[in-house]
């Protein structure tokens, strides 16, 4: 079972509530996949060893082979690829490695290198989440290469939970590809309310089932409540704008460690979720 926790923003709680589920989950693997900024650990401060590189293959043209034709220039959608007046010029961090200027080349003249732009890295923590991150390498670009590697090395079997990055481009795409149930984060401000609204639009394109956590209840007003109840989506936990909270996270303690009574609402809610997923056929 995969359940990603999103949000239209950053700052709504999103990795909070990831690292507190997990804790009161017991035996989970954490992923996260905030790959540009992964922050689980700050939280369980794990000794995290390296898993493997993020390669990335990016083209190499044969300059003895090349034409000049054009037609990979033409067929790239990213614009890794130029062609000028002494041939086709190449911008190794726009590539998407999707091969297929490859294909398209009548000359036989690109072949693969490999690029590494990232790397995977796992820990164990509390003898109860096997923690992995992604971390994309500063100056690269894309992240979505590095989420889906990550995605790809962990197992199928138990829970997974996968702390996504934030907003509604291409990494979160990635991220929640193939989860089971999204919660989506928020807090009830103008700015949160107008995030949520991007990021249910997200989910119900993909057709991923979700629910919404409304973090610091009570600091601001009750639009997003209102809109949850208009569009039908449930509200699977509110979280209270309350100090205690607060001051473990600056701190970086999971607050689920100290106000223990979170923990069973926490599986009360994961319950809740369970429920939530449709059975998918031949189970």
């Amino acid at each position: 079972m995969k359940i990603a926790i999103a949000s239209g923003k950053g700052g709504t709680g999103k990795t909070t509530v990831a690292v507190n589920l997990a804790l009161s989950l017991g035996e989970v693997q954490l992923v996260d996949c905030d790959v540009e900024e992964p922050n689980c650990n700050l939280f369980l401060r794990s000794d995290l060893e390296k898993y493997q590189d993020v390669v990335l293959p990016v083209p190499r043209i044969d300059g003895n082979k090349c034409t000049h034709c054009g037609k990979c220039a033409q067929f790239c959608q990213y614009n890794a690829i130029a062609l000028l007046s002494s041939g086709p010029m190449l911008f190794p961090q726009l590539c998407h490695g999707c091969g297929g200027c490859i294909l398209v080349c009548p000359e036989s003249a690109i072949s693969e290198d490999g690029r590494i732009t990232g790397v995977i890295e796992r820990g164990r923590v509390y003898d109860t989440i096997n923690l992995w991150q992604g971390k994309l390498f500063i100056g690269e670009a894309m992240a979505s290469p590095v989420i889906r590697q990550l995605k790809s090395s962990i197992g199928e079997e138990g829970i997974k939970i996968i702390d996504s990055p934030p907003g509604t481009a291409c990494p979160v795409i990635a991220s929640l590809k193939d989860v089971d149930y999204c919660v989506l984060i928020t807090e009830p401000t103008p700015f949160g309310l107008n995030d949520l609204v991007l990021a249910v639009e997200v989910v119900r394109q993909m057709g991923i089932p979700f629910g919404v956590i409304i973090n610091r209840h009570g600091m601001g007003d009750d639009r997003v409540d209102v809109y949850c109840k208009a569009e039908n989506i449930p509200v699977l936990m509110r979280i209270p704008d309350e100090r205690q909270i607060a001051v473990l996270y600056s701190e970086g303690i999971p607050f689920v460690t100290q106000m223990t009574e979170w923990k069973e609402r926490f599986r009360k809610m994961f319950g809740d979720i369970v429920s939530q997923i449709p059975v998918k056929e031949g189970n």
